[in-house]
């Protein structure tokens, strides 16, 4: 089902979020701006009813409404137009289903910029879509380094994290703290592929190794991970750990079962390729105290993070996860740069952004490649607290350090080709 929607009205905060880089230029009125349909409509593809729901799905579309209402309070008569929309739609983590989405909404829709997309298989297929149309794509919850890979192209920006960020941190981290041997066990399709991949080479870097290695079904229809989990303690050598590439309310299945077979007394500890902060929640902090995992965000790591929290809260009822921040500052970067440029063309947008520094809510140390559209940034290992230390709803985490965005992403790959 498609949706339209519209951000709603309320009070925009104070703070002005500070943005630096190329792309200058004061704001142009809309006197004299040069929009191709007299407005400027967001589409946000992603998960609203499945395993990612409550990771992305329609808080996601909240994420964005709030970035068109800070966007309208920040130039007002100024702003470029008043006539800006959001539509949205259920990609149902189908690769089918977001290719005819994708191409619904810049076709129909008159949809300028495609936002979020979780599952790897779905996501590549609206890179395509955003190739062939010429259209602009920002991508936040899907993971694969194919998008500023071999399917990179000049349209398509991927702006939160990929499995290279995610095994570079916990992989290598975990490792080098002692777990040497790794039990690893994926969703079998492009995001658990290429995690399984990257984790392996992070844990292999740094003096461990892959014990043996496992592809479950996706979706796991069934939510049985027993299969698994009971072969762990008996691999020869036994795991130090059980890395478990799953996400959402696939992870939420592994880990109680984990938790239900008593693995972590049996001398086989565990490691979190892809958490978010409703897992966690779903789960409960003493279901995974202790466990260590890298975030690209975090709502109450500073007072900024904490403003954008609590503005969130009001209007979606649970504080953010990273793919909602992210959300919210890819969609007002994307306004940003049209404000700028006077226009939503495409291709005068990408040069734009293409290079631009990035300091806000989401984005420490951002930055937009231009060689392959990887938008890089901070990012952080983070610690689930036992409950005992939990002293508020949600701030469910403590980040032990931050890995700076030079070391957090990959170098530039060969295979991009602009």
């Amino acid at each position: 089902m498609v949706m339209r929607a519209t951000a709603p009205v309320a009070v925009a905060s104070a703070t002005v979020l500070l943005l630096t880089g190329c792309g200058g230029g004061g704001p142009r009125g809309s006197a004299n701006s040069k929009l191709t349909d007299d407005k400027i409509v967001l589409g946000v593809l992603n998960d609203q009813s499945g395993p990612y729901l409550e990771a992305s799905g329609k808080n996601s579309v909240k994420a964005v409404e709030l970035a068109v209402e800070d966007f309208k309070a920040k130039y007002g008569d100024k702003a470029i137009t008043k006539n800006i929309s959001v539509e949205t739609a259920d990609h149902q983590n189908k690769p089918d289903v977001a290719n005819t989405k994708a191409a619904e909404m810049y076709d129909r829709k008159a949809v300028d910029a495609i936002l979020d997309v979780p599952t790897s298989s779905a996501a590549e297929k609206v890179a395509d879509v955003a190739k062939e149309k010429k259209k602009l794509y920002f991508n936040i919850t899907a993971a694969t380094t194919t998008l500023t890979g071999t399917k990179c192209n000049r349209y398509t920006f991927h702006y939160a994290y990929d499995t290279y960020m995610l095994a570079n941190g916990t992989g290598r981290n975990t490792t080098e703290q002692g777990a040497k041997n790794w039990y690893v066990v994926y969703p079998n399709y492009q995001f658990g592929q290429d995690m399984e991949k990257s984790f392996s080479a992070a844990v292999q870097a740094a003096g461990g190794r892959i014990v043996a290695k496992d592809a479950a079904p996706f979706p796991n229809t069934s939510g049985d991970y027993s299969t698994y989990l009971l072969k762990a303690p008996t691999l020869n050598p036994k795991p130090d750990v059980l890395g478990t590439m799953q996400a959402g309310a696939e992870l939420v299945n592994l880990v109680k079962q984990y938790n239900e077979f008593k693995l972590r007394d049996k001398g086989v500890g565990l490691a979190v390729g892809l958490m978010f902060l409703t897992d966690i929640h779903s789960l409960t902090p003493d279901a995974l105290a202790g466990t260590t995992y890298t975030d690209a965000w975090y709502w109450n790591f500073d007072a900024k993070n904490r403003e954008f929290a609590d503005r969130f809260q009001k209007v979606a009822g649970v504080r953010p996860t990273f793919s909602h921040a992210a959300n919210y500052s890819a969609a007002l970067q994307y306004l940003e740069a049209v404000q700028a440029a006077g226009t939503d063309d495409a291709d005068t947008i990408v040069k734009q952004l293409e290079g631009k520094t990035i300091e806000d809510v989401f984005l420490r140390n951002g930055k937009i490649r231009p060689e392959d559209h990887r938008v890089v940034h901070d990012a952080y290992l983070a610690q689930v607290k036992p409950a005992a230390e939990v002293t508020e709803p949600w701030d469910y985490v403590k980040i032990l350090k931050t890995i700076p965005a030079a070391e957090a992403f990959r170098a530039p790959s060969p295979d991009c080709k602009m």
